[in-house]
């Protein structure tokens, strides 16, 4: 095989084994958590706006789009049917959607590159949740999903989902049901939210 014909024989291969093992190799039974902040009055939101998501994660261009019109269809779709309008980011939503996406290895900081004005919040009350799920998504991929308020740049519900997937367009179609199923609890019920706060008076930040 001549340089040439091996060169784009690897442009094509590598996308799709890179978009192949986005979330992760290694079968392990998937996992969503939903972590939110329980202070919060979820029925003042009304509005939200899709801010996309870090694209860096796939290392190489493979079509990082398909994974962030996925996502952003997804949480619309959802947020719809709880009332809420999808507004473009310049028109002052109640909340901006934002995912970052690893493949297998773990949750990390490092890769969700810079978001001012709002923070990867995965200290404070968060951490706790964070540690646990960036923990077990080691060897799997995660999806995580935050809806940030607007107004005080502050994280008011978050879905961790670990999940494998070995055959994107066959194995989204798992991960999409469980991103619905996510939102069943969205926003959080009074039992929810009491649950919430015990778990966080027994986990306060470690700073604290």
């Amino acid at each position: 095989m001549s340089c040439s014909c091996s060169h784009r024989f690897l442009s094509v291969l590598l996308p799709a084994l890179i978009l192949a093992a986005f979330f992760a190799a290694v079968p392990l039974l998937a996992k969503t958590v939903v972590d939110f902040n329980p202070d919060v009055d979820f029925s003042k939101y009304k509005t939200f706006a899709y801010i996309g998501g870090v694209e860096n994660l796939l290392m190489f261009q493979a079509n990082p789009g398909l994974v962030s019109d996925r996502i952003h269809e997804a949480v619309t779709r959802e947020l719809t049917k709880k009332g809420l309008r999808e507004v473009p980011p310049n028109q002052h939503p109640d909340l901006v959607i934002r995912f970052w996406a690893n493949p297998s290895s773990q949750v990390n900081i490092a890769t969700m590159g810079v978001w001012v004005p709002y923070a990867p919040f995965i200290g404070s009350y968060w951490e706790h949740t964070y540690d646990e799920v960036s923990t077990s998504s080691a060897k799997e991929g995660s999806l995580v999903i935050d809806l940030i308020d607007t107004t005080s740049k502050d994280l008011a519900w978050r879905l961790y989902l670990i999940h494998k997937v070995t055959t994107p367009d066959k194995e989204w179609k798992k991960a999409d049901e469980e991103i619905t199923k996510a939102f069943e609890s969205f926003p959080p019920s009074p039992k929810e939210r009491d649950a919430k706060k015990k778990d966080r008076t027994a986990h306060p930040p470690k700073s604290a």
